[in-house]
């Protein structure tokens, strides 16, 4: 993300939240603390935020009445990253779809490829990525639904407070999520809320697929979905290093890398 990148959403975040730590503005752009402190001293010296003691916080005080924000990168910044890797990911992940069947995809840019790949599937799809079910809507034949919540327009999600909406009825046999982050501590988000609706939809699923670039790996920081003993398949691209997918076979994962003609073709 680049610095004017970086300075936008941090300005936007601390306008909803009234104050950013420098693990949230970390989790947002995707920075390291050094750039995430720079970022933070321009906003100050500026007058567009005021520096307190651990992070940022906005300069009336509080957060105004805007939409809510979550501390990641906005969806339109994401679908600009390692384009051709996760198009080549989604390719894969598709593939695993039979027709007929229910599955769940989450919210996010490598998951978002998979729409595509699905315009000619039939499936019946839950989803919290509202531009995933526009398209499906619009292009596909697929069922699509929906989980209740409120709109987070910069990532493109519907996420849900309540334990209690109407996915606790649904069930599918493949759950198919990206993620912030990939490690020896398991799948990690850079938002609470994120993590915590992901959690839910991972509860109506028998098997995890995790699809994952190989910029996932070697990050930290975050939240934790789940362990990597409750993913079934992680999808990855052929940049990822053997040692970052070492720890994935010994947790008993079933590694499949994307061939990069995958990529190519699918550009065609």
């Amino acid at each position: 993300m680049r610095e004017r990148e970086r300075m936008e959403t941090l300005e936007r975040l601390i306008a909803e939240r009234g104050f950013l730590s420098v693990a949230d503005m970390q989790a947002a752009t995707g920075a390291s603390p050094a750039s995430v402190r720079r970022d933070a001293q321009k906003l100050a010296d500026a007058g567009r935020a005021r520096r307190v003691h651990g992070g940022l916080r906005a300069t009336g005080g509080g957060a105004g009445l805007r939409a809510p924000a979550l501390a990641t990168r906005a969806f339109d910044v994401s679908t600009t990253i390692n384009v051709a890797a996760k198009r080549a990911i989604a390719r894969a992940a598709v593939a695993m779809c039979v027709d007929g069947e229910a599955i769940i995809v989450n919210g996010g840019t490598t998951t978002y490829e998979m729409s595509t790949f699905l315009r000619e599937r039939r499936l019946k799809v839950l989803t919290n990525s509202y531009p995933l079910a526009e398209y499906l809507i619009h292009e596909t034949k697929n069922r699509v639904v929906l989980p209740g919540g409120e709109v987070y327009r910069d990532q493109g999600l519907v996420v849900a407070p309540f334990d209690d909406d109407a996915i606790q009825h649904y069930s599918a046999r493949l759950m198919f999520m990206s993620a912030a982050s990939v490690g020896p501590l398991g799948v990690v988000e850079g938002d609470p809320l994120i993590a915590r609706a992901e959690a839910k939809l991972l509860r109506r699923a028998d098997r995890l697929v995790l699809l994952a670039d190989a910029s996932k790996f070697g990050r930290g920081g975050g939240i934790a979905v789940c362990p990597l003993s409750r993913v079934d398949t992680l999808i990855t691209d052929s940049a990822t290093p053997e040692s970052a997918l070492a720890p994935l076979r010994d947790a008993g994962v079933s590694v499949v890398v994307a061939p990069p003609e995958a990529a190519e073709n699918s550009a065609a």
